[in-house]
């Protein structure tokens, strides 16, 4: 990207992102996601993603993300359990082992810091 600029998220055409099957628990929830924008050393990335409906489990980045649309409950190990909507803001620390209840397709915007 050279340029700044602006992307509305609600209508952002997303590409698939396939789960590994052994992350699912429930459902058949499917992934989707698109990034917008990565730092040249690939240290950052800023982006969209998807998921319909299910459970799954997830080893977590350093992430902030905001909710767009959907609903989940994300279960953090040894932590909180984080109930999620539209215009929700979240933070996942590095390593967190999360499952994810998706009640409502849920998109967010997210920056991960890897």
């Amino acid at each position: 990207m050279t340029h700044s600029f602006v992307l509305h998220i609600p209508d952002a055409d997303l590409e698939p992102e396939p789960l590994d099957p052994e992350q699912i628990l429930a459902g058949t929830p499917e992934v989707t996601g698109k990034v917008v924008w990565e730092s040249q050393d690939g240290r950052q990335v800023r982006g969209i993603w998807q998921i319909t409906p299910g459970v799954v489990t997830d080893t977590e980045a350093d992430e902030l993300f905001v909710v767009i649309s959907g609903s989940a409950t994300i279960e953090v190990e040894g932590g909180p359990t984080l109930k999620v909507g539209p215009g929700d803001m979240a933070v996942l620390r590095e390593g967190d082992r999360t499952t994810w209840t998706v009640h409502e397709t849920l998109r967010k915007a997210y920056s991960i810091n890897l």
